[in-house]
């Protein structure tokens, strides 16, 4: 007996002592897992960095990355459509015409309206389609971004102070800014990428998500935002200050809920992929990709729905034409501001800026290489951050880069746009990483399984945005509120993610892995 239970005792000792054992080794294993994908991303990044710091020779590079990119994978990228490529394509629209209008007022506000919302959509319409046909990757979403509008709004009194044209002295600059890029690609000036490091990467995105959080929730620097509908002076409130019925708190209140619900009810949406509703795994698919779309719908009429009600939506203008209205044929002064009593405009701004119009002052071509160069520097370095992101290896991309091509690229289409009198467009972080997000495959904690890698979603927004040039009244039935939501959304999606948690759960978010390999491992 006594014997049996010893038996027994010692079978269950043995047990726990397996099951503990096996505990441990599961813990080990998570441990070796996560170091060594981390180990893993870490090679590739040293790998690619490498890759990257080589110099290639003059042009190389440029030759380099269109045959690894665009001989390759162009074909393949034009021809898999499928359900996602269509929703992704309508959520991005949104998120990509909402900061084209809202940029284009500030431009109007900066430049004394020689630039405007007009000449936004445009360009994003046309830079868009360009790109998602020549460009090398297709991935990135080239837009308005803070910097190159600050950068603008000092060229504009630059112009004032030295009395010349601002769209011919901006013309001259961006003419000077093409020329820097394509001698930057030339040279191979990209492999400076390499002192990007995942420090570098996260402050930037940080900062460029902090600004779209403050513009969405409500900006201390401006009346952009959700949180300043509550205060009586704000301009949504002013068509209807003389309406007995109208109660700015009403207003205040179903724009916060609005955008609230629009953020929310996309979240949920985007779970029921993993969930057990809806008949079949299409039917949740489906659900998940057109997420931010049927929230944006839904909210927006629930936004229009009460009468009594109204809150902000969208202020574009309603017919296709250059945002400066001339005062006389000279087209010198602004209508209305410098005409007072003139009851309509003379004409439109050519669409084409004459470079000669420069008020006798013929060394201002010369000149403009000196601020270009800042322009130059700022672009370049907008651009090559933003790919060092778009390309990490956490996203799994697998057609490559095309750094030294892309900046090409982007130099033909700033010197084309200041041509035109648009404003400078490059590449846009939160809106590319958005599109990652959209179109990858990921396992219920949000970890990356795999990325659709099309031109076509980038080819649908910026149709999208063409046909909205014709099409601007439709614009106005978008609740703003419901675009805050999105904006929300946005920076939620790719600061949300499973490699985001992993680094705040090992106190490793803003500092580079390679170096803090022993805290992972005490951590775990």
């Amino acid at each position: 007996m006594t014997s049996k239970m010893a038996t027994t005792k010692t079978t269950v000792e043995q047990c726990n002592d397996d099951s503990l054992k096996g505990t441990q080794t599961t813990a080990k294993t998570d441990k070796e897992s996560y170091v060594g994908s981390s180990k893993d991303a870490n090679d590739d990044d040293d790998q690619q960095e490498e890759n990257l710091h080589v110099h290639q020779g003059y042009g190389r590079g440029i030759v380099a990355d269109v045959k690894r990119t665009i001989f390759v994978h162009w074909k393949e990228e034009m021809m898999n459509f499928n359900g996602k490529t269509i929703a992704c394509s309508f959520f991005l629209y949104f998120a990509c015409i909402a900061p084209a209008v809202t940029f284009g007022a500030i431009y109007g506000k900066a430049t004394y309206n020689n630039i405007g919302a007009i000449e936004m959509i445009a360009a994003t319409a046309w830079c868009g389609i360009f790109y998602s046909l020549a460009g090398g990757q297709p991935m990135m979403i080239n837009g308005g971004t803070g910097p190159v509008l600050a950068f603008t709004e000092i060229l504009y009194k630059m112009s004032e102070s030295m009395d010349v044209p601002f769209l011919t002295l901006n013309a001259w600059i961006g003419i000077w800014v093409c020329f820097y890029l394509v001698l930057a690609a030339v040279v191979d000036l990209n492999r400076i990428i390499v002192l990007c490091t995942r420090f570098t990467d996260e402050i930037f995105s940080f900062l460029i998500a902090l600004i779209f959080i403050i513009n969405a929730i409500g900006s201390p620097f401006s009346t952009v935002g959700v949180a300043h509908y509550f205060h009586m002076d704000h301009k949504a409130h002013d068509p209807y200050e003389d309406q007995d019925y109208y109660s700015h708190w009403a207003s205040a209140l179903l724009s916060l809920i609005v955008f609230i619900g629009t953020t929310q009810l996309a979240f949920m949406l985007r779970k029921l992929k993993f969930s057990p509703f809806l008949p079949n795994q299409t039917c949740r698919n489906s659900m998940t990709d057109f997420a931010v779309v049927i929230s944006i719908l839904v909210w927006s009429l629930i936004g229009n729905a009460f009468s009594e009600v109204p809150i902000e939506t969208l202020n574009v203008p309603s017919t296709f034409n250059p945002t400066f209205q001339c005062c006389d044929e000279t087209c010198q002064t602004s209508w209305p501001n410098d005409c007072y009593g003139q009851e309509a405009p003379y004409s439109y701004r050519s669409w084409v800026v004459d470079l000669g119009n420069l008020n006798g002052k013929t060394w201002v071509p010369f000149m403009a290489a000196g601020p270009a160069l800042l322009a130059f520097i700022l672009v370049f370095l907008d651009d090559g951050i933003t790919w060092h992101l778009i390309n990490h290896p956490q996203h799994k991309l697998k057609h490559g880069e095309a750094y030294n091509y892309d900046t090409i690229i982007i130099g033909v289409m700033i010197l084309v746009n200041s041509f035109l009198g648009f404003p400078w467009l490059v590449a846009a972080t939160v809106r590319s990483l958005n599109h990652i997000h959209a179109m990858a495959e990921k396992t219920p904690d949000g970890k990356f399984l795999s990325v659709q890698e099309t031109r076509l979603t980038n080819l649908g927004i910026h149709l999208l945005c063409l046909i909205t040039i014709f099409a601007l009244d439709v614009l106005k039935l978008i609740p703003v509120p419901v675009l805050y939501g999105v904006f929300l959304f946005m920076i939620f999606e790719i600061w949300g993610g499973y490699a985001t948690k992993i680094r705040f759960k090992t106190n490793s978010l803003f500092t580079q892995n390679t170096h803090h390999e022993h805290t992972i491992l005490k951590t775990n």
